[in-house]
């Protein structure tokens, strides 16, 4: 006799039953609605590419951090561990043709094998939004608008969230100033980007003994995150003309900021680096104000990326944010939806002779757009009114045997009880609803709206 076995979920992975869906739902609905309202266009790919496209651009150390597998016909592949590469790879076959700026989205599934802690799982969500063939910090400007108001739709507002900034080259012009030969600065950004999870002293002992540096310089770039700020390193750079340049057009950034009523929710912070190779320019990370949480959001210019793989030379700008911490924010700031079940109409039959009609009249208001549920044959009218209940139902239509025979029907509001008789010829020919008026298993209310168009 065989034994049944007990599956467990795999560690770092999540199912998703209906409340935790509507939840994950409230998310991708805000992030396209806002997308949607800067002209930005919905893409997705498949989430399994060749292993080569993630090793070219990150190195074959990244393996050890991805699930892969030799396929069927021998090839080495990968499930995506991000979306930026696939973006490159699909822009490189056809972004000659198009039109530029290219403004997309996507909302895919990522994979990383990693050791699950808060705030980061082995799958998660990802809202990328990427600016595709557009120069200046206009572009870099609007991409990080972009994240800024898919969070403010979700009812975080400037006491919630900051968005730290900096440029990559700014930072290597402040290097090079302190003495980082041009050939040391990509080791040099993997140890500072460690700046503020790291105590000082390992700092100093990884710029000496991985990247080779002399002690003075190593002094030279602690001295640069005392005060991380824009101004101090402003004035404490004033005679090198590159830095200069790249502290204006920082202060243009801002300015652009400004302009769009986001400059409250930003700050310049030198210590914002991001660990990816191939950032080329200004570089963002959105934290809760608080500091609670692991960042929420990250992104910033890769003008190379998509020569890399095989595309045009094109500018490029963007920014993933992930479901999990931000779902732990929401949760944490009361701004979580609260669920509930919810259908438009619920049909109680008096007795089994009504339950073709039953469903005649759950067709004709489906058609029409409205979500319906009806008993199961043979209840009884005590639990089909209890199974209405459950199903958060606005309304019961009630067909019984006297008011069939008069051709109509009784129409009970389950929120104030009130009870009206309706003709059944109009439940058989609804009028369409209103898009969006139907109802179904969905999220509840809370401040996120309100605090969204603030």
């Amino acid at each position: 006799m065989s034994r049944t076995r007990e599956f467990a979920r795999l560690p770092g992975f999540r199912d998703f039953p209906p409340e935790e869906m509507a939840l994950r739902n409230h998310l991708f609905d805000a992030w396209r609605r806002v997308s949607r309202r800067y002209g930005f266009l919905e893409y997705d790919g498949p989430p399994l590419e060749e292993l080569e496209l993630y090793t070219q651009k990150s190195g074959d150390e990244i393996v050890g951090q991805l699930y892969t597998f030799t396929d069927k016909g021998g090839r080495e592949v990968s499930l995506r561990p991000e979306m930026t590469p696939s973006l490159a790879r699909i822009l490189g076959e056809r972004s000659r043709a198009m039109p530029k700026p290219i403004r997309w989205f996507s909302i895919p599934q990522l994979f990383r094998y990693e050791r699950q802690q808060r705030g980061r799982l082995r799958e998660h969500f990802q809202w990328n939004v990427d600016l595709v063939g557009a120069d200046g910090v206009e572009a870099d400007a609007e991409v990080l608008a972009v994240a800024l108001d898919g969070l403010r739709e979700l009812g975080l507002g400037v006491d919630d969230i900051r968005a730290r900034v900096s440029d990559r080259r700014l930072l290597a012009a402040l290097l090079t100033s302190v003495g980082v030969p041009e050939g040391s600065l990509l080791a040099t950004y993997a140890v500072v980007d460690k700046v503020e999870r790291e105590p000082r002293e390992r700092i100093a002992e990884r710029l000496t003994e991985e990247v080779g540096l002399a002690q003075a310089t190593v002094g030279g770039i602690l001295d640069l995150f005392d005060e991380p700020g824009l101004e101090p390193v402003a004035r404490a750079f004033a005679q090198d003309p590159e830095v200069t340049r790249r502290v204006a057009e920082m202060r243009e950034f801002m300015a652009t900021l400004e302009d769009l009523g986001l400059a409250d929710f930003v700050e310049f912070d030198l210590t914002i680096v991001r660990g990816l190779a191939y950032y080329t320019g200004i570089v963002f990370e959105v934290f809760d104000a608080q500091g609670e949480f692991r960042a929420i959001c990250g992104g910033g210019r890769y003008d190379d990326l998509l020569e890399l793989v095989g595309g045009e030379p094109l500018s490029a700008v963007g920014f993933g944010m992930g479901d999990v911490v931000l779902a732990d924010l929401l949760a944490e700031r009361d701004l979580a939806p609260a669920y509930r079940r919810a259908v438009d109409h619920f049909i109680v039959v008096i007795g089994d002779e009504q339950a073709s009609l039953a469903r005649r009249v759950a067709r004709a208001l489906r058609d029409a757009g409205r979500s319906v549920v009806y008993g199961v044959r043979g209840q009884s009218v005590r639990k089909q009114f209890s199974a209405a209940a459950n199903e958060g139902a606005r309304e019961v239509i009630i067909l019984g045997p006297d008011e069939v025979a008069r051709e109509v029907a009784m129409l009970r509001d389950m929120e104030s009880g009130e009870e009206r008789e309706v003709p059944l010829d109009g439940l058989l020919n609804p009028s369409p609803a209103v898009r969006g008026e139907a109802r179904s298993a969905e999220s509840g209310g809370n401040r996120s709206q309100a605090a969204g168009e603030s």
